[in-house]
């Protein structure tokens, strides 16, 4: 199977490559939009691990454009910000799946061969924590404040001061 793989997270991209290639996959590799596009171009692509958001470009903008230069393409939304509007945003604009990170190798390469997990029921220690999630929540307010405290403060409903204590511990993974 080749797959191409669109992620800006260097290391998480080599992992996840390296991962899928030790699982019998060819992959190719992308850091942005530019340059997904161009091996869209080359051909040969069977299935499309896509990361929601590739730095300032929102990846669930490319799905159309990659849909219809590949229409035979598995294409797999991968995220670190999950929701259920994202996640049926993501179906409608064409994704096959969508998972959520950290996802292992297995799930991924489960999804790209379009067979869903072995338990549809998460096992605990795949379920974040809620300080975690907090956690996560925060960091996305804040990226869609462009790391303005003061304005992610506001748009959360806290305190400038408390916001920026929570920012001072982050939870453990998991």
């Amino acid at each position: 199977m080749n797959v191409l793989l669109i992620e800006d997270d260097d290391g998480f991209r080599a992992t996840l490559a390296l991962a899928l290639r030790r699982r019998g996959c060819d992959v190719l590799q992308a850091a942005g939009k530019l340059e997904a596009l161009g091996l869209v171009e080359s051909g040969g692509i069977d299935a499309i691990v896509l990361d929601m958001r590739l730095g300032a470009v929102d990846g669930m903008a490319l799905i159309p454009t990659l849909r219809q230069k590949l229409p035979q393409a598995r294409l797999i939304v991968l995220t670190g910000y999950g929701s259920i509007p994202g996640a049926l945003e993501a179906v409608r604009l064409g994704a096959d799946d969508y998972l959520l990170k950290p996802a292992s190798a297995d799930q991924v390469l489960a999804a790209l061969q379009g067979r869903g997990a072995a338990s549809p029921r998460p096992s605990a220690s795949d379920v974040p924590s809620l300080a975690r999630l907090e956690w996560e929540h925060i960091q996305r307010v804040l990226h869609d404040c462009d790391g303005n405290i003061s304005h992610t403060a506001e748009a959360l409903g806290i305190d400038r001061r408390t916001l920026q204590r929570k920012l001072a511990k982050m939870p453990p993974e998991v």
